[in-house]
């Protein structure tokens, strides 16, 4: 049993881009497409696809596609998950400060759905800091 989804979510990306694949297939959640869909937004995914499975028992795999620059460079440089089954950290709009300079995010659990850190500054919303990717 997985006890971090979104720990286990962002290393799956990390090493699939890092060797070269060209899409990750793991267990859906709502919180886990959301955070796709918002990667997908600023250029670290090329695809989001949600799949059924016929059967018993509907399962629904999310299947993700890393993004590649020309030449087949990954577009994931890092990642470094911040908040932890064991040790939640949350921060205020204030605390969530730019990643990289400028060339990463931040993604943030809030009550107004995941955000990045800009998002959350701008509208003045804080919550968990799950990671940060460059």
């Amino acid at each position: 049993m997985m006890s971090d989804r979104v720990g286990d979510f962002i290393i799956r990306l990390q090493n699939a881009s890092a060797v070269g694949q060209r899409s990750v297939s793991l267990p859906h959640s709502r919180h886990l497409e959301a955070i796709a869909r918002k990667l997908k937004e600023f250029g670290f995914l090329a695809s989001v696809a949600v799949e059924s499975k016929e059967g018993v028992e509907a399962k629904k795999t999310l299947v993700v596609a890393p993004a590649y620059r020309d030449r087949g460079v990954p577009k994931i440089r890092g990642v470094k998950r911040l908040s932890k089954p064991g040790r939640r950290l949350y921060v205020g709009h204030a605390g969530a400060h730019a990643v990289a300079s400028g060339t990463g995010v931040r993604l943030l659990s809030t009550p107004s759905g995941v955000l990045s850190d800009r998002e959350a500054r701008r509208s003045k919303v804080g919550g968990e800091s799950l990671f940060e990717i460059w």
